[in-house]
């Protein structure tokens, strides 16, 4: 039986991060057609994985800017003839007290986590309303919902993220495009085992687990969710 991914047209924001890449590669290997887009020129030579050496590479988007957000999809469009999924996975963390932090934090994580999939989402929208199988899927995190100390910042941003997956899914719910989010704990990346050495990594979700969560929501098997905010924590 054929795979119900080949052939599709996938757009990845924050592509050449480490979840970024590894989700392309999960869905490469389903027989997708990935897109990488992030702000950096390009992925840092030696990283891009084998499996992804025919992805396209759209690199040097600020996707906090709307026209730079559209100008990126568009390429995207044009260059593999339409787009039927977006993945919104890039952005930022900062951990700051609010006592000792700064406002300006907020509006950074605003910026970095919120404008991007705003953008990015909206100017995928006709792509995705020309599709059969129209999807975008945002990464939240299980911060969202309860915050904790040096969290307030990150965390809000991340309420924001899964209040637009809300909004949207409703927008869009009888225009066959879905919209739902993925929350995970902490993602088991070489950055994150740097930031906390002692800690016990296996607890952690492994990237690979969320790439698979991502293609399922992508598949004809999810057509029925949308507005979803799916928890994916491991043992955190």
């Amino acid at each position: 039986m054929a795979n119900s991914l080949d052939g599709k047209v996938v757009a990845v924001t924050g592509g050449f991060g480490s979840l970024g890449f590894t989700v392309a590669q999960v869905l490469s290997e389903r027989g997708v057609r990935v897109a990488l887009v992030d702000r950096a020129l390009g992925p840092h030579p030696g990283t891009l994985p084998r499996s992804l050496a025919d992805a396209l590479i759209v690199g040097g988007v600020d996707l906090g800017t709307p026209q730079a957000a559209q100008d990126a999809i568009d390429s995207v469009g044009s260059r593999l003839g339409g787009l039927d999924a977006l993945i919104n996975i890039a952005g930022g963390f900062r951990w700051e007290t609010v006592a000792d932090g700064s406002a300006d934090t907020w509006d950074l994580m605003y910026q970095m986590n919120v404008k991007t999939a705003l953008n990015a989402s909206k100017a995928s929208l006709r792509y995705l309303l020309a599709s059969s199988t129209g999807r975008i899927v945002n990464i939240s995190a299980g911060a969202a919902l309860r915050a904790g100390a040096g969290m307030g910042a990150y965390s809000a941003s991340k309420a924001g993220v899964a209040r637009l997956t809300e909004a949207f899914a409703e927008e869009l719910k009888d225009k066959g495009v879905t919209v739902n989010a993925v929350l995970p704990s902490i993602i088991d990346t070489a950055q994150n085992r740097a930031d906390m050495p002692d800690a016990d990594f296996t607890r952690w979700v492994a990237p690979e687990k969320i790439g698979a969560v991502i293609a399922f929501l992508l598949s004809p098997d999810a057509d029925a969710i949308t507005g979803a905010l799916l928890p994916v924590a491991g043992r955190v």
